[in-house]
């Protein structure tokens, strides 16, 4: 069902803070005008952990409405809480979302059974399709295979965005899973070798900026073009290491607005990045030809 480049919306803010609505709009244009995959707003690189429950739902029914059945939408409506999950879901459900991309419930840190009955409850209660978002990184807890594979078995939980950053256990996954649960990479890094080692593609960062160069790369890998594909990984792969030398989503957003996409504002506790850290943002760039 999902296969190719997912881009993991940023959220533009006007200068009071408030969701820059119309930028948003021109956003999802440009990124399906250029041929991205499906949309994943307010995910952690839409700054979901600052806005209210509220936002969240609009910023979700304004990428549907613009979207306008073009692409698929996957709505971030996660939680360390179930009930609060399967409750956006159900509003994301009833605006027109597509799917739910449903993280790991984090500073919990549930054992396995609590992570398997907390993500099968969304599946049979919030109403849409779920994507699993493993990323221990942040949540503070891996989710195993085992119950990786348990949760692949349910009918309404098709995929993994997976960013364990272990290439050992996504073989594992890609091995033993169901031929009809999807493994899509999280990590840009990371995202030509999982598909090339079986996964469906990526749910990415840095397709906010270049989802053209992604598409390529990710379409080339997938259909077996190891030349192109690694001709672009490698010559994006400073870029992608680059969006990562201060906390996600802070470089892409200031590469975002550097391109004239949204403006350079951020809620606390996420602040501009450093004057060192841009210059050093605008090497890369060049480095990579990325006007």
């Amino acid at each position: 069902m999902f296969q190719g480049v997912y881009t993991a919306l940023i959220t533009p803010f006007a200068e009071n803070e408030s969701v820059d609505e119309s930028a948003l709009r021109a956003l999802v244009d440009m990124q399906i005008e250029r041929g991205v995959s499906g949309l994943v707003p307010v995910g952690t690189t839409g700054e979901s952990p600052t806005v209210t429950h509220d936002e969240n739902i609009r910023i979700v029914e304004i990428v549907v409405k613009q979207a306008a059945g073009r692409v698929p939408v996957i709505a971030g409506t996660g939680s360390n809480s179930t009930q609060e999950a399967v409750d956006m879901t159900r509003r994301a459900r009833d605006i027109g979302a597509t799917a739910t991309l449903q993280v790991a419930p984090y500073y919990n840190k549930p054992n396995a059974e609590g992570f398997y009955r907390h993500f099968t409850r969304v599946a049979e209660e919030g109403g849409l399709p779920v994507l699993v978002y493993n990323i221990p990184g942040r949540t503070g807890k891996n989710i195993d295979n085992t119950t990786m594979l348990r949760l692949a078995e349910h009918p309404k939980i098709v995929a993994v965005k997976e960013a364990s950053g272990d290439l050992a256990q996504v073989m594992d996954l890609i091995l033993r899973k169901p031929r009809d649960f999807v493994v899509l990479s999280g990590d840009d890094n990371l995202a030509v070798p999982i598909t090339l080692l079986g996964g469906g593609g990526v749910v990415s960062v840095a397709s906010n900026l270049i989802p053209d160069l992604m598409r390529e790369m990710i379409s080339s890998a997938l259909a077996g073009r190891l030349k192109d594909a690694l001709g672009l990984h490698y010559r994006l792969l400073p870029f992608f290491q680059a969006l990562f030398m201060d906390t996600n989503p802070i470089p892409i957003k200031y590469a975002m607005h550097r391109a004239g996409h949204c403006r350079d504002v951020y809620r606390l506790p996420m602040v501009p990045l450093s004057t060192d850290l841009r210059e050093k943002l605008h090497g890369v760039l060049a480095e990579c030809g990325i006007a």
